[in-house]
């Protein structure tokens, strides 16, 4: 009874996040268009803050109980998720994507922040130091998405249909309030199906809770691939990775009372793999100016490399 029960829920929640991802990609786009923001701005931004809220929620939560292994491997395998799988996905699904300004700097900030986390944590903990690093690379990710806002605005007045700033407001706040609700429904519903089938702690944390955080993003990401908002989908996934590196961790040592260890799983296999995901990703488009397809299968292979170390 139990277990139909925790069915139930995730195809309910599942409803939620699908249903929710709708309505949530198309008020972020008539926003944009009303506001004269690029997409790719309004994306990388609002939409992702939104987006990373359940990776949040958990970390935070997980911090107060006293589980910083669980809010550290949460944070992480939701980048490496974001990207080896929603990522992949998309640039299976959409091979070509120009990488925009906007792109190339940010995926050198994510690449940065990742790569100093890995660096800061050598001695088996974060420190206030590397969170005030973590935050500048915040802080410059911000200051860029609003200066593309400024610079991208432009002077044709928005179409009347788009102009209805309090519906738009209203449908972005009930898409993401029902992907909020829906994801942490998957979450909740999802382990304890595994804890009844007797699947391992370890596996779950590494494959339901780390994907099912990342559950907006991915149906976020898909639906604007179906609408072709391919630049809404990368800026989504972009700003999402950051906020998990730059945003999380720091107010997970705060909640821990100054304290963040990095366990021996976190700097071995976790960042390692994190990085390498994220070097196929963004480090071609740095000299191609665009995505290919064959990142794609090579993330989800790393990807799916992962996932085995983990439950092996």
């Amino acid at each position: 009874m139990e277990l139909t029960a925790d069915l139930a829920g995730f195809l309910l929640g599942l409803v939620l996040v699908v249903k929710g991802g709708d309505l949530f990609v198309d008020a972020s786009v008539s926003t944009a268009r009303a506001l004269r923001v690029p997409p790719f701005v309004i994306g990388a931004t609002l939409v992702s803050l939104a987006t990373t809220l359940p990776e949040l929620l958990v970390s935070l939560f997980a911090c107060l109980q006293g589980r910083t292994e669980l809010a550290v491997g949460n944070a992480v395998g939701s980048v490496t998720a974001n990207t080896g799988l929603i990522l992949a996905l998309a640039l299976i699904a959409l091979p070509g994507l120009a990488a925009g300004k906007d792109l190339f700097l940010k995926s050198i900030l994510l690449m940065g922040a990742a790569a100093s986390l890995l660096l800061l944590g050598r001695r088996g903990c974060l420190t206030g130091a590397g969170c005030l690093v973590l935050l500048g690379c915040l802080a410059l990710f911000l200051a860029g998405s609003l200066l593309a806002a400024r610079k991208g605005r432009s002077l044709r007045p928005p179409k009347e249909e788009e102009s209805r700033p309090l519906e738009q407001l209203g449908l972005f706040v009930l898409g993401g309030g029902c992907i909020l609700a829906g994801a942490q429904l998957l979450v909740n519903t999802g382990a304890g199906m595994a804890g009844r089938l007797g699947v391992p702690e370890s596996v779950v944390g590494a494959t339901i809770l780390a994907v099912g955080t990342s559950l907006p993003e991915l149906v976020t990401t898909l639906t604007a691939i179906l609408k072709k908002q391919s630049a809404l989908s990368a800026g989504n996934i972009l700003g999402a990775n950051l906020i998990d590196t730059t945003l999380i961790l720091p107010l997970c040592w705060l909640a821990g009372g100054g304290s963040l260890p990095l366990g021996s799983q976190c700097l071995g296999l976790d960042l390692p793999f994190c990085l390498m995901i994220l070097a196929v990703a963004f480090l071609p488009p740095l000299f191609t100016r665009h995505f290919s397809r064959w990142q794609g299968f090579g993330c989800l292979g790393l990807y799916l490399c992962y996932l085995g170390l983990m439950m092996g």
